[in-house]
C-alpha cells in the first residue's frame, strides 16, 4: 500500500515533457565563443524519398518547398540537403556531371531558389552536399581529361599510363572486384577511383581544379546557401607517386584501416586552408567534414578555430560498432555492447573538451534506420526506444544530426531479396560475394539490419496509397508499415515520436547546458544504462537512458525530485529518491541543481 502510495505521488508530480518545457526558463548564463553552427540542430533531407510533386515517383525540390511548413513546425535550425546537381545517378546524385545545375528529376534553378527563399523566410538555414573527390565520368572535365593525354584537362583527374605496368592496389568501394583502378583503353592508362568507376577521383595537386572548385562554391555562396557538408573530403589529397602500400605497411600506420591511409594524404591541410582563405572565411557559412579515416588523433587538425579549415567533423567509430571484423556488414549475433558505446561517444566528447567542436548522429543516408540499428523496432518497443535515441542526441556536447524520418520513428525495410535494393553498394557487394562463391542468404539477412536503402524508403506522409510520397510508383518501395507510421496520424497524438522529437529539440534550444555544457559519464560498466550529467556554470541537468528491453536500476548519489524532471517518455518514473527503476527503454531528463 505503501508502495502505490508513493507511486500515485510520483505520478502526480512528475511533469510531462511538455510542461517541464514550459515551466523551465532558459538559462540566462552565456557561455563564451557561442557560434549559431554549434546550437544548431540540423535535420537531413534525402530529397528522392522526401516528397514527389509531379508525380513520377522521385522526390523533387517542389516537394519539399510543399512541405516547409511542416520542416519549420520541427524546430530545427538547418537542412542539411543531399546532392541534388545534375547526375546521371550512378550513386545517387553523389556522382555529379554539372555542379552548377540541377538534377531535371529534381526541378530546376528557379525551384532551387524558390526553396531556399522559402526556407530563409522561415529562419532555416540551407547546408549542400559538396562531393569534391569526384566526379561523373559524364561531367564534361572528364570527358576532355579522357579524350587524350595532351589535353589541358588530363590534370583534372589520376591517370596512370599503362605501359607502365599495372598501378599499386586501392580499393574501389563500390567495384565487384574491388579495385580503384580502371583502364580506360582510349589512352591506354588507368584512372583512379575510390568508389564506382562512375565516380573518377578528381586531381587536388592541379591548382586549376582547385580554382575551378573554389568558384563553384562561390557560386552557390552568392546564391544563398549557407554552407557545405563535404563528402569524403579527407580523401582529397593523393600521394600522386601510388607506391605499393604493403599490409604490414598498413597496419603498423593505419591499424590496417584503407580509410586512414586514403584520408592521410600529403597536402591535405594546406588544400583547406586554401579553401577557407579563398572562400569561408569570406561567409558567415557553416562547415562539415564527412571524417572518413579521421582518427581522435587527427580530428584536431581539421576543426581547431586557429588551423583556419572547418567547423566540425563527423566520425565513423560509433557507427561502425557491432559489426563482425571479418565480415561485409554482417552484425555481432549478439548485437553490440552498451559499455562499448558509452566508451566511444565519451571519447568523442572529450576530443573536443576544451577546442574544436564535434557532431552527434545516428543516422543517415549511408546508414540503416537509427531504431532499428542501435533500439528496437518492434511493435513493443520502437516508439519508446525511438524516443530515447533522440534523447541522447539531443543532450550530448556536439551540433546533432538527425535524419528525416527518424523523427517519425521509421524502421528498415529489411528486403528479402537483391532485386528490391537500388543501392550500388549492396547490389555490387551482392554481386562480388555470389562471384567468390559467399554465402549469399547471410549477405540478404545482414542487409536487413545494415544496408544504406533502409533509410532511402519514402517519407511516410498519411496512410494513403504510397504514404503519401507519390501519386505514381515509387523508386524504391515505401515500408508497409506507412498505414501507422506516418506524419498525419502522430501529429494528433500528443504522445507521438514526433511530437517527442519537438519537446526534444526546444528542451535543448531553452537550455545551454545541453549544448555547452560540460559531459561527465556516469556508470560507465553498466550494460543497460547510460547515464551522464551536462554541467554550466551552477546548473546541472542528469541523463538517463535505458538502452535495453528490461528493466533496470540507477543508484544516485544525491535525491531524485520528480518535479524537477523535464522530459520522460513514459508517464511517470519509479523512483524512492535515491534509488531509479527504469523501465525498459525510459530516457529522462532530469534538473538536478
Amino acid at each position: 500500500m505503501k508502495n502505490s502510495l508513493l507511486l500515485i505521488l510520483l505520478s502526480i508530480l512528475t511533469l510531462s515533457g511538455e510542461q517541464a518545457f514550459s515551466a523551465n526558463k532558459p538559462n540566462p548564463s552565456s557561455p563564451p565563443d557561442r557560434k549559431w553552427w554549434k546550437e544548431a540542430v540540423v535535420y537531413q533531407i534525402y530529397p528522392r524519398s522526401f516528397k514527389d510533386s509531379n508525380g513520377d515517383g522521385v522526390g523533387d525540390l517542389r516537394g519539399i518547398v510543399e512541405k516547409l511548413d511542416y520542416i519549420k513546425s520541427l524546430g530545427i535550425d538547418v537542412v542539411w540537403l543531399n546532392p541534388v546537381f545534375t547526375s546521371p545517378n550512378a550513386d545517387n546524385g553523389y556522382d555529379i556531371s554539372n555542379y552548377r545545375d540541377i538534377m531535371r528529376e529534381f526541378g530546376t534553378m528557379a525551384d532551387f531558389d524558390q526553396l531556399l527563399k522559402g526556407m530563409h523566410e522561415r529562419g532555416i538555414k540551407l547546408v549542400l552536399d559538396l562531393v569534391v573527390n569526384h566526379s561523373s565520368d559524364e561531367h564534361e572535365w572528364f570527358k576532355q581529361s579522357r579524350s587524350s593525354r595532351t589535353n589541358p584537362y588530363r590534370d583534372y583527374y589520376h591517370w596512370w599510363p599503362a605501359e607502365k605496368g599495372k598501378p599499386a592496389f586501392r580499393p574501389g568501394a563500390f567495384e565487384v572486384d574491388g579495385s580503384g583502378w580502371r583502364y580506360d583503353s582510349l589512352t591506354n592508362a588507368y584512372y583512379l577511383h575510390y568508389f564506382s568507376y562512375k565516380q573518377p577521383d578528381l586531381n587536388w595537386e592541379n591548382p586549376k581544379l582547385r580554382k575551378e572548385i573554389f568558384d563553384m562554391m562561390k557560386f552557390w555562396f552568392d546564391k544563398g546557401v549557407d554552407g557545405f557538408r563535404m563528402d569524403v573530403i579527407p580523401f582529397i589529397a593523393k600521394d600522386t607517386a601510388f607506391p605499393v602500400i604493403t599490409q604490414k605497411e598498413l597496419q603498423q600506420k593505419y591499424n590496417g584501416d584503407w580509410s586512414q591511409y586514403m584520408g592521410s594524404g600529403p597536402g591535405l591541410h594546406d588544400y583547406l586552408k586554401e579553401m577557407n582563405r579563398e572562400v569561408l572565411s569570406k561567409y558567415n557559412c557553416m562547415t562539415v567534414a564527412e571524417g572518413a579515416g579521421v582518427t581522435v588523433k587527427t580530428a584536431h587538425d581539421f576543426v581547431d578555430e586557429e588551423r583556419n579549415e572547418l567547423n566540425m567533423l563527423y566520425h565513423f567509430e560509433g557507427v561502425s560498432l557491432g559489426y563482425l571484423p571479418d565480415k561485409f556488414k554482417v552484425m555481432d549475433p549478439n548485437g553490440y555492447k552498451l559499455t562499448e558505446f558509452k566508451k566511444i561517444y565519451s571519447k568523442w566528447d572529450s576530443v573536443f573538451s576544451r577546442k574544436g567542436w564535434g557532431t552527434i548522429y545516428l543516422g543517415n543516408h549511408d546508414q540503416p534506420r537509427m531504431v532499428t540499428r542501435w533500439g528496437n523496432d518492434s511493435l513493443q518497443y520502437r516508439e519508446l526506444s525511438s524516443k530515447m535515441l533522440t534523447t541522447f542526441l539531443m543532450t550530448m556536447r556536439a551540433t546533432p544530426y538527425y535524419y528525416f524520418g527518424d523523427e517519425l520513428g521509421m524502421n528498415n525495410i529489411k528486403f528479402d531479396q537483391i532485386e528490391d535494393y537500388r543501392d550500388i553498394e549492396s547490389i555490387s557487394m551482392y554481386q562480388q560475394i555470389k562471384n567468390n562463391g559467399g554465402d549469399l542468404q547471410e549477405f540478404i539477412d545482414a542487409q536487413k539490419i545494415s544496408a544504406r536503402d533502409n533509410s532511402r524508403t519514402p517519407f511516410q506522409w498519411d496512410a494513403s496509397q504510397n504514404a503519401g510520397f507519390t501519386s505514381g510508383t515509387p523508386w524504391i518501395k515505401v515500408n508497409p508499415n506507412y498505414r501507422a507510421v506516418n506524419v498525419a496520424a502522430e501529429e494528433q497524438d500528443e504522445n507521438s515520436v514526433l511530437n517527442y522529437f519537438r519537446k526534444m529539440v526546444r528542451l535543448r534550444k531553452h537550455n545551454p547546458v545541453l549544448v555547452y555544457g560540460a559531459y561527465k559519464l556516469l556508470v560507465p560498466e553498466d550494460p543497460q544504462v547510460y547515464a551522464y550529467t551536462r554541467t554550466l556554470g551552477n546548473e546541472q541537468f542528469l541523463i538517463l537512458l535505458n538502452f535495453s528491453a528490461k528493466k533496470a536500476d540507477f543508484a544516485l548519489d544525491k535525491k531524485l525530485n520528480p518535479a524537477f524532471v523535464l522530459i520522460n517518455n513514459y508517464p511517470n518514473i519509479e523512483t524512492n529518491g535515491k534509488q531509479v527503476k527504469l523501465a525498459p527503454y525510459q530516457a529522462v531528463v532530469v534538473r538536478m541543481k
